[in-house]
């Protein structure tokens, strides 16, 4: 995969090859924020999750779009096609409620801007690291040719961690499926 890369001080065109891809990232950048949006918004479960799946579907654009394919197709396999569809399930498991009405007896006043600077925080914070940081550009692997050999090792070589972190995102996806349709079922 090779990057696009402009000449110094000139913008792209729009039917270029440079225009056109940041079309798409800008596409895929509003599909994750706007299937967060519905994820966060929506009282139905089943819309959340739906919302949920598009935002992970875009963010495996953007891992693309970062020059990294294999991440964002373990992002369409792991989250889009496991997580989603294991919440799904779990959800489908439960009985359905009457009525949606959240008892308002535990929730504060505060716990709205409590949440909202503490999100504020964090993405100030991850913005100055990422400006201060020195990013360097990892060379290229010899063995990158795409090969399933070449994919297996870099898996579990350079890339174990990523694979341990995977299967605990699916035991706790599992996990939460099991308490969708547990609480469901009292």
């Amino acid at each position: 995969m090779q990057p696009l890369v402009c000449p110094s001080g000139t913008l792209p065109s729009l039917f270029s090859a440079e225009g056109f891809a940041g079309i798409i990232f800008l596409l895929t950048v509003f599909l994750v924020i706007s299937g967060a949006v519905i994820a966060v918004v929506s009282k139905r479960l089943v819309r959340a999750v739906a919302g949920l799946a598009v935002c992970f579907t875009g963010l495996a654009g953007v891992y693309y779009f970062l020059l990294s394919p294999f991440v964002a197709m373990m992002q369409m396999l792991i989250y889009v096609g496991a997580v989603s569809i294991l919440i799904a399930f779990g959800i489908m498991m439960a009985t359905p409620e009457d009525k949606i009405t959240p008892d308002n007896k535990y929730l504060s006043k505060l716990i709205g801007p409590l949440a909202g600077s503490v999100g504020a925080l964090f993405f100030a914070g991850f913005s100055l690291l990422a400006v201060k940081t020195d990013w360097q550009v990892f060379p290229e692997h010899a063995a990158a040719d795409g090969s399933i050999k070449a994919v297996g090792m870099t898996l579990l070589t350079t890339h174990s961690m990523v694979f341990e972190l995977i299967s605990i995102v699916l035991l706790l996806a599992i996990i939460g499926a099991l308490v969708l349709a547990r609480r469901g079922r009292n």
